[in-house]
């Protein structure tokens, strides 16, 4: 086997000392145009790469971004993370970065791994999933002045343009509003929505969205929407109890909207095919059913998250302190449409 090429091959090639290749490679603007040039001939013609280990020792630089693992709570939500993990890690691995996953039990747990993680100089930045109200996570990042960015907005505290606390958010108002005009656009009057407790941003955004859409779309007043309006823990037997709990309840309804596609599969096993149900994720269980969902463009999001911490195309962390530019994302999501029309 051949034997990898050195910094030393590389100055003897370049005519130059192991120092000087050293800066070109670290702080390439001290050294003369002329003479980088040629360091950076040799570098190519040899195949010359840094050894990582000690570059990150030397620079305190990972070109890793940390990110929790989350615990799987079911096979359909849970899918959501797996893949924007994927989509992050592929793009992340095109800009010359790592991902470094790891596990903790609970906010307070992640915190400590923040910390020890920072200290050895694992990782650059953090990427974090699963924001909520009043989150911790991000209140000792922000005052540690550690760089992160988060994969949903900051619910609750007042730094939605603090210049520490990048985040990238799927418009979920957006997606059941969506939802819910498609289904008033197809006959639909009196229009579920099937979601969470109050007090879940996430939730409480995407409810948002149905009242919206049937204030501006229908005559129903505020006392019969509530009424229309169920909340319950997420999953597929919680879904399917709150939909049947309204039928014996004697509330007439003609369509469904969901939170997620846990709910929407309870409702849709329980009403079959007699009543649209639209969910919320475009899992891949929602499609192996024929459940119509709100997909969100992972991809995309992956990308912003990316582009907030580390610019358009680089690896290089971005200053926003230095900057003017925006400090989060909100992208659109669509609708995937797989059901019958309402006769």
């Amino acid at each position: 086997m051949d034997k990898l090429p050195t910094v030393l091959d590389v100055g003897r090639a370049a005519g130059v000392s192991r120092q000087t290749v050293s800066n070109v490679l670290n702080a390439p603007g001290v050294v003369k145009a002329e003479t980088r040039a040629r360091v950076e001939a040799a570098i190519a013609e040899l195949g010359y790469r840094p050894h990582a280990s000690a570059r990150r020792l030397r620079t305190r630089k990972s070109a890793t971004l940390g990110i929790r693992l989350d615990p799987m709570t079911n096979g359909i939500s849970g899918s959501v993370h797996d893949r924007f993990l994927h989509a992050l890690t592929e793009q992340a691995d095109a800009r010359g970065l790592r991902m470094l996953l790891f596990t903790a039990t609970d906010p307070q747990d992640e915190i400590r791994q923040f910390q020890r993680m920072h200290e050895g100089a694992d990782v650059d930045a953090f990427v974090l999933t699963s924001t909520f109200f009043d989150d911790p996570r991000t209140e000792w990042l922000i005052q540690h002045r550690v760089p992160f960015v988060t994969f949903g907005r900051p619910w609750g505290i007042d730094d939605m343009k603090d210049p520490l606390h990048l985040w990238v958010d799927v418009d979920g108002r957006s997606g059941l509003r969506q939802a819910t005009e498609h289904l008033l656009a197809e006959g639909a009057r009196r229009i579920v929505y099937l979601g969470w407790p109050s007090g879940s941003g996430t939730g409480d955004d995407r409810r948002g969205g149905w009242r919206d859409a049937m204030r501006a779309g229908t005559d129903l007043g505020e006392a019969e929407l509530d009424r229309l309006q169920l909340a319950v823990e997420d999953g597929v037997a919680q879904g399917r109890e709150a939909v049947r709990g309204l039928e014996a309840a004697g509330i007439r309804f003609d369509a469904i909207v969901c939170a997620s596609d846990s709910l929407g599969l309870g409702a849709l096993l329980l009403v079959g095919a007699d009543v649209p149900v639209i969910g919320y994720d475009n899992t891949p269980v929602a499609e192996a059913v024929g459940l119509s969902s709100i997909e969100q463009p992972l991809e995309d999001v992956a990308a912003g998250a990316l582009e907030l911490i580390m610019g358009r195309t680089g690896s290089e962390l971005v200053d926003w302190e230095q900057s003017d530019d925006s400090r989060h994302r909100l992208i659109t999501p669509r609708l995937v449409v797989r059901q019958r029309r309402i006769s």
